[in-house]
């Protein structure tokens, strides 16, 4: 009888014990700061930011002025676009930003077609360094 008392005891006072921290740990699970698609939203940014900037760079490349300059160089576009994708971020940040001014001066008409041309070829000269000092 004292040994069915005594494992009755360990048995309830095992199940105190496991009880508190089994209900905390549901909690915890439920209760998060930041969900876990807001995690991912976040660790999506960086990758669909770089994709943005390249699509600019590509896009004034892959313009009308752009394959003149191309042309005019004597530059394939195939192997700037490749050079295009294995830029630093830091650097097609810049060359986005270039990009997307010279689009939108363009579109605005305070640049000419010439002006575009030259602003092209300077891209491509700090594509080509950019990787050459890779």
């Amino acid at each position: 009888m004292i040994f069915r008392v005594k494992r009755c005891a360990l048995v309830l006072g095992f199940a105190a014990w496991v009880c508190p921290f089994g209900g905390a740990a549901k909690a915890q699970e439920t209760q998060h700061v930041v969900s876990s698609g807001e995690l991912h939203r976040d660790a999506a940014r960086p990758a669909q930011a770089r994709h943005d900037n390249e699509q600019a760079v590509r896009s004034l490349l892959s313009s009308d002025a752009g394959k003149k300059a191309l042309h005019s160089s004597g530059v394939d576009y195939q192997k700037v676009d490749k050079a295009v994708g294995q830029l630093s971020d830091e650097d097609l940040v810049r060359l986005a930003d270039r990009s997307r001014q010279a689009q939108n001066d363009f579109a605005a008409g305070k640049l000419s077609d010439r002006d575009l041309l030259w602003i092209i070829l300077i891209i491509v000269a700090v594509l080509i360094v950019a990787l050459a000092v890779r």
